[in-house]
């Protein structure tokens, strides 16, 4: 007897799912159903459509050989069919029936399944504002909203981005690369919550704004005012003009259709799965933005909808929705963005993160060009890495800088996998010549300086702890160990100069009852100074982690 296979959602996870069971069983008969009239689109690249970077929209739809990924596609290529502009409204589990509604004609109809994929997605989350119905105010999840925001997107005009995640930040770029002022708002109290601990986000935000984007956190939206077209975005800190305004604070899942049908809804507000990416039915799979994950280091439950990550529980929930094996581990929640010409992005845990879990932890911040020193076009990149300081088990990656972070982190992700150590990391045989990176990759001395700290050579001192410390009045040098044209130039103000070559002969120009913080631009020679002291019987020192590269305020110039 045929087996007749349905995915509700045509989408990354939901196309991937389809074609891969139909692949699997080519006798099955395989129908892919969707409420929307686009389907199969690469919804990351909307904000790349808006700032003209990616001209047509049709490409967010085609394959690599520029096919458009319709149903006609589908059904000869793949041999899915495929049902558009159709709404799954139930499910009869008893019956194995799903009714469908036809949008255009009201006519429902029921549709027998032996096998069924739920891959209803997301939704951005729009919060309960005054006067939310305003004309341009927008989200950018689908086809539709690429083409309204893109019409929209007038130079001259000024927009407000809710919400500085990963879609808001990329959205903004697109908006101010279109001549558009711009301004981003944020509740939390730093750009990128959850992708980057704040040390590394004032990277960011600083690149932001020094491209125009005006950036506002801890800033609460409290509604919209206008007539007829949105005017402004009102704020607990104020008022922002704006004739445009996108509504990015994240998504939630779709889980109406497997709540009503009395499927198993996890913690996280997703359809709990299992590793197969079957839901509390066995004949009912459920995959992407509408499921969990599990957390490849707590083994805790998540919801971290990603497109990678769909496209593999697609994959996974294909072949055994067709009758195969096939398991889904977990995630990392690797991440990353671009947004001007900084890259940055994450994977495993953020110390934020790890604490919340109630690890013990211990972190670098390791600032170095992304290739040899002297190759031509190097670009400073800095890494964070955070650990488990009783095991020595990397727990994290965040990076952040205008040159390649993208291969650290997926090198890491790799690691993280694998459980590694501190120590198992510093010795991966990675790739070297001039033009991709230095002889010690910045991932290995990023590494080796975890190790240091681990053993306890090194002690590091964290930029804000040095800034209260120092707004406080507390009683500590601060040392600066450059070349005095590099004090000349920028300096924290407050620091005290003692190039590193000379430090050995003006030891006893320090006092000893007092603690000496220690830095260079990266400190490196920080680093080296605080064994030169701790050699000479100093008790009290450390160094500022990351140098004068990773210091977020404001510098001491000339």
């Amino acid at each position: 007897m045929k087996m007749h296979i349905v995915v509700i959602g045509a989408n990354a996870a939901g196309a991937k799912a389809a074609s891969k069971a139909k692949r699997i069983n080519p006798h099955a008969e395989v129908t892919l159903v969707d409420r929307g009239n686009f389907i199969s689109y690469g919804a990351c690249g909307i904000p790349y459509y808006v700032s003209d970077t990616v001209a047509d929209v049709k490409e967010l739809m085609t394959t690599p050989v520029g096919v458009v990924r319709d149903a006609a596609f589908f059904g000869k290529v793949k041999g899915v069919k495929v049902i558009t502009g159709t709404e799954a409204v139930a499910i009869n589990r008893e019956a194995g029936t799903v009714e469908l509604l036809e949008t255009a004609s009201a006519r429902r109809y029921t549709l027998g399944y032996d096998r069924l994929v739920l891959a209803t997605g997301s939704t951005p989350f729009f919060p309960p504002l005054d006067n939310s119905d305003l004309e341009g105010i927008l989200t950018v999840k689908s086809i539709e909203d690429a083409e309204l925001l893109k019409a929209s997107a007038v130079a001259g005009k000024q927009a407000c981005i809710v919400g500085a995640g990963l879609i808001g930040l990329e959205t903004a770029e697109a908006l101010r690369q279109q001549g558009l002022e711009v301004t981003v708002m944020e509740m939390r109290d730093q750009v990128l919550p959850g992708v980057l601990d704040a040390e590394m986000a004032a990277l960011v935000e600083k690149h932001l704004r020094m491209n125009g984007v005006k950036v506002m956190t801890s800033c609460r939206v409290t509604r919209f005012v206008g007539s007829g077209r949105v005017a402004g975005v009102v704020a607990d800190k104020g008022e922002v003009a704006a004739q445009l305004v996108v509504v990015a604070p994240g998504v939630r899942p779709n889980t109406t259709l497997a709540r009503e049908t009395g499927l198993e809804i996890g913690a996280t507000g997703a359809i709990a799965v299992d590793s197969r990416m079957r839901t509390s039915d066995p004949y009912i799979f459920a995959c992407g933005d509408c499921c969990e994950s599990l957390n490849l280091v707590t083994g805790a439950k998540v919801f971290v909808p990603l497109g990678s990550t769909a496209n593999k529980q697609g994959r996974v929930a294909g072949i055994n929705a067709a009758g195969g094996e096939a398991s889904f581990p977990g995630i990392l929640g690797t991440s990353i963005l671009k947004v001007f010409a900084v890259n940055a992005g994450k994977t495993g845990m953020t110390e934020t993160e790890a604490r919340a879990c109630g690890y013990e932890v211990e972190t670098v911040l390791s600032p170095a060009p992304d290739k040899a020193h002297f190759f031509p076009g190097a670009k400073p990149i800095a890494l964070k890495i955070v650990a488990d300081r009783k095991t020595g088990r990397i727990l994290g990656l965040q990076a952040v800088g205008e040159g390649a972070v993208d291969k650290r982190l997926d090198a890491a992700a790799a690691a993280i996998t694998f459980k590694a150590t501190a120590d198992q990391l510093s010795q991966l045989d990675l790739a070297y010549a001039p033009p991709y990176s230095a002889a010690m990759d910045n991932l290995l001395v990023a590494a080796d300086i975890l190790k240091n700290k681990l053993a306890g050579h090194a002690r590091g001192i964290s930029a804000r702890e040095v800034k209260r410390k120092l707004d406080e009045g507390d009683d500590f040098i601060l040392l600066d160990v450059r070349s005095p044209a590099e004090h000349a130039e920028v300096g924290i103000e407050g620091a005290k100069l003692i190039p590193l070559g000379m430090l050995r002969e003006k030891l006893d120009s320090l006092p000893r009852d007092k603690e000496i913080v220690t830095f260079c631009k990266i400190s490196l020679r920080g680093y080296e100074a605080q064994k030169i002291l701790d050699g000479a019987g100093f008790d009290k020192t450390r160094f500022l982690d990351g140098g004068i590269m990773m210091w977020p305020y404001e510098l001491k110039r000339g």
